[in-house]
């Protein structure tokens, strides 16, 4: 079975301003300033979901550069619904993730809505971000040596 290690590098010096490097590509995470942060980049969260909505995407072009279907483009609209108590260190017995997540997705192409449900349901089943979602992946944090 082939696989693929995907692997990211994240550096935070002493604000909440975070430059994460994936290959020859840097993005920054940060804050808003009413949180503490200089607002240079989108929160860890909102990354989540541009993960989510940006792998719909790509699995909905690669699908359709294999079928060559008449589609002329994807727009994605990704919404998490999340209780903030408990990452801020209150205690509550609510989970600190996501509680739902709801992916909108608009087909633009000549397809009837039959066709384009057909075609979300195997971009559902083959995004890899999708499925970290709805099952449990194994996560390991650990103190580097």
């Amino acid at each position: 079975m082939p696989s693929k290690n995907v692997h990211v590098e994240i550096n935070q010096a002493n604000s909440f301003k975070t430059d994460c490097v994936a290959g020859r590509h840097t993005v920054v995470i940060d804050q808003p300033v009413a949180a503490g942060g200089t607002d240079a980049g989108p929160t860890p969260l909102d990354y989540q979901l541009f993960a989510l909505g940006g792998c719909i995407a790509a699995i909905g072009r690669i699908i359709v550069n294999q079928r060559k279907l008449p589609v002329r483009g994807f727009r994605v609209s990704v919404t998490g619904e999340l209780n903030t108590d408990r990452l801020l260190g209150k205690p509550v017995s609510a989970r600190v993730g996501f509680s739902a997540i709801q992916a909108t997705v608009s087909i633009d192409a000549d397809m009837t809505p039959a066709e384009k449900e057909k075609l979300l349901h195997e971009i559902d089943e083959r995004c890899p971000i999708s499925d970290n979602l709805q099952n449990a992946t194994a996560v390991t944090v650990k103190l580097a040596a």
